[in-house]
């Protein structure tokens, strides 16, 4: 397995084991605790590692969702709690989900090794959350460590798409619709919306330059290492509770 492969294989598993805890009714509940509404928390607690910036900076580090869901969220809860309070509280969601839904017989040490690995040797060009989630306090847990590094990862992915989407000459929310149709009335956009069945094929070769890009951040691992990676991270994907 070469570097480019490895990031192809490995898409599935970055994008939505992380996306387990975000998602989680407990995450919501926390956040509700915490005097959040709605998605708020999700756009603070993931935002609030580039610190107490102006919300169309949080928007343009987002890519895919409608910049004037991400600015009123930003904006309505700054008298909550600081950003970086908010991460960090966001972050422990994260910690405590790994600790209560990963399977057990996963290498959690070898796995977060890997990552990091991977991490460091990411650029952080164009992709100001990946630098930012790169800096956020780390858990001791190992299963809290995998997870939190392959989220750091996930964002990494997710700048990179997000330039190729742009380069390919598609708009975020077209790309959204093409992947995820469904998920657009939860990053904010509002109906009608924009026909995309001809531009699949250019989100396609956005895919594929987005692969080659991350490719890059995988080259620091040899043949069997990308594959031990690829299967860790998959299994404990897939017996994620």
């Amino acid at each position: 397995m070469d570097a480019e492969e490895a990031a192809r294989a490995h898409t599935k598993a970055v994008a939505y084991l992380p996306a387990g805890f975000m998602l989680d009714g407990a995450t919501y509940e926390r956040g509700g605790e915490l005097g959040f509404e709605g998605i708020d928390f999700y756009m603070v607690g993931r935002g609030g590692a580039l610190g107490d910036v102006d919300g169309l900076v949080v928007a343009a580090a987002f890519v895919f969702f409608n910049p004037e869901a991400v600015v009123g969220a930003w904006e309505r809860t700054r008298p909550l709690m600081a950003r970086h309070d908010a991460t960090e509280a966001f972050a422990g969601c994260l910690d405590a989900w790994a600790r209560t839904h990963l399977p057990d017989d996963v290498d959690y040490g070898r796995l977060a090794e890997l990552l990091g690995r991977v991490n460091d040797h990411a650029s952080v060009s164009a992709a100001p959350l990946f630098a930012a989630w790169k800096a956020v306090p780390e858990p001791e847990d190992r299963k809290a460590l995998a997870l939190q590094r392959l989220n750091v990862l996930r964002e990494l992915r997710n700048a990179l798409h997000g330039a190729a989407v742009l380069a390919a000459g598609l708009e975020p929310l077209e790309a959204l619709l093409i992947k995820t149709p469904f998920m657009a009335g939860a990053f904010g956009w509002e109906e009608p919306f924009p026909e995309v069945a001809s531009r699949r094929p250019r989100w396609e070769e956005a895919e594929a330059a987005t692969n080659r890009m991350v490719a890059r951040a995988y080259s620091v691992l040899d043949a069997g290492e990308l594959s031990e990676l690829v299967d860790l991270t998959t299994t404990a994907q897939k017996a994620a509770t």
